[in-house]
C-alpha cells in the first residue's frame, strides 16, 4: 500500500495579498481525496496559518516580528483547519490536526506518541493534517515553510513517497524566470553541491520556503529511504500523476532503506555536543566500509562533550560526514586522537575502544 506525504505551502493556498483562497483549498482537498480513494494512505503537511490569519488580526502585510507572527498563526490555524475540515467533509473524509515543533522530534517519547497517533488515524481512514506549531516555535528552530517538516514526517511514518507541491514545475539548471537556457532536471540520483547551488532562494513573498529548502527536504527524505517529488499540481489528476511517476516536476530517487526511529533521531533530531575531524581513511571506513570510528582516524576535536553525547564527524575538507554517539569525553578524545588502539589502551580506560560504534552511527554525506 502506498503511504504518501503531501506538502502544500502558503503560496499554494493563499492569495498574493494574504488570506486563504477557498477555491485552492477545495482543489487540493479534492486531489488528496482522489488519492485517498485510490487506496493510498495520505498525510498532509500544510503551511498557511500565518498567511491565513494576518489580515484577520488586522495587519496590512505579513508580519515580521515573532510575536506578531505567532498571533497571526493563532488566528490563522483555526481558519486553516476549518477550511480543510469543510473541504474534506464535502468529500466524505475525516481530517485531524497535529501540530509539531522541532523539540517534539528531539524528544523520543513525544515523537513516538505522535507516530502512534498518526498510525491510528490512518488505520481509521482519517487524513492527518500536520503543521508546525507556530504559536510556540522560535525562529531559529523553525522548519522553513514546513519543507523540512514534511521530510521528517515522511521518514517518521516510513512513507513510500513525499510530494512537495510548489509553484514551479521542478528543479532547473538555472532560474527559469530570468534564464531562457534553463533546463528542467527530470530525475536526481544524488544531491551534490551543484544541485544545491542551482536551487537558489525563496520565490514567494507569501511563503518562507524556496527551491533550496525543498531540495534540502528531498535530501533528508532520500537519506531516510523515501523518494521525493518536487513540482506543480495545477489540474485535476496532477497529484495522482505525481504519485505514479508522471508528474510535472523533478523526482529525487533513493536506493536507501527506511531508517529506524533511533537512526532518525541520531541523524535529524538529536543536538550534537561537539565534533571531530577525521582523516580520509576513517571517512572511507565510515561511509563505505560499515566500520566503527577508531581513535587513530581522528585529527581534531572541538567542543565539550561527554561519553554518551551525540557528536558530528567532519572530513578534512570541512564536510559533514555523519553523526554518532561518542564513547569518549572531549578531554579523553584530545588525549588519544591519532593513536593506535594499543597506545590508547595504555593511556586511558574506556568501556569501548571505538570512538563511535557503527551501531550508534548514521552517515549524512
Amino acid at each position: 500500500m502506498q503511504r504518501i506525504v503531501v506538502k502544500i505551502g502558503s503560496s499554494s493556498l493563499t492569495s498574493d495579498e494574504g488570506g486563504l483562497n477557498r477555491s485552492k483549498v477545495n482543489f487540493f482537498a479534492s486531489e488528496l481525496a482522489a488519492l485517498h480513494a485510490s487506496g493510498a494512505q495520505v498525510l498532509l503537511v500544510t503551511s498557511g496559518a500565518v498567511a491565513a490569519g494576518f489580515r484577520q488580526i488586522g495587519y496590512t502585510t505579513r508580519p515580521k516580528l515573532l510575536h506578531e507572527k505567532q498571533a497571526a498563526a493563532a488566528v490563522g490555524q483555526a481558519l486553516l483547519m476549518r477550511a480543510y475540515q469543510e473541504a474534506f467533509g464535502a468529500q466524505q473524509i475525516g481530517a485531524a490536526q497535529i501540530l509539531l515543533t522541532r523539540s517534539d522530534f528531539s524528544n523520543r517519547q513525544r515523537i513516538q506518541n505522535a507516530q502512534m497517533t498518526v498510525e491510528e488515524l490512518l488505520k481509521q481512514g482519517i487524513i492527518p493534517i500536520i503543521n508546525e506549531n507556530d504559536t510556540v516555535s522560535v525562529d531559529e528552530l523553525k522548519f522553513g515553510d514546513n519543507d523540512t517538516l514534511s521530510a521528517l514526517v515522511a521518514n517518521l511514518v516510513r512513507a513510500t513517497g513525499l510530494i512537495i507541491i510548489t509553484d514551479t514545475d521542478g528543479l532547473y539548471t538555472a532560474d527559469p524566470r530570468n534564464n531562457p537556457d534553463a533546463v528542467r532536471i527530470e530525475r536526481v540520483q544524488e544531491i551534490n553541491e551543484d544541485i544545491i547551488a542551482g536551487a537558489g532562494g525563496s520565490g514567494s513573498l507569501v511563503g518562507t520556503g524556496g527551491m533550496r529548502s525543498k531540495v534540502e527536504a528531498a535530501r533528508i527524505a532520500m537519506r531516510g529511504g523515501v523518494p521525493a517529488f518536487v513540482g506543480r499540481v495545477l489540474e485535476p489528476g496532477d497529484l495522482d500523476m505525481a504519485s505514479q511517476g508522471q508528474g510535472r516536476g523533478t523526482y529525487f530517487d533513493t536506493q536507501l532503506h527506511s531508517l529506524s526511529t533511533k537512526k532518525q533521531w541520531l541523524g535529524f533530531h538529536s543536538t550534537p555536543s561537539g565534533k571531530v575531524c577525521v582523516d580520509a581513511g576513517a571517512e572511507q571506513a565510515l561511509l563505505a566500509g560499515g566500520k566503527s570510528l577508531l581513535p587513530v582516524g581522528v585529527r581534531e576535536v572541538d567542543g565539550d562533550f561527554h561519553a554518551g553525547d551525540v557528536i558530528e564527524v567532519y572530513n578534512l575538507h570541512g564536510q559533514l560526514v555523519g553523526r554518532g554517539v561518542v564513547n569518549y569525553s572531549a578531554d579523553q578524545m584530545r588525549n588519544v586522537a591519532g593513536l593506535s588502539t594499543d597506545e590508547v589502551q595504555k593511556r586511558i580506560e574506556v568501556p569501548r575502544i571505538e570512538v563511535i560504534h557503527r551501531d550508534e552511527w548514521i552517515s549524512l554525506k
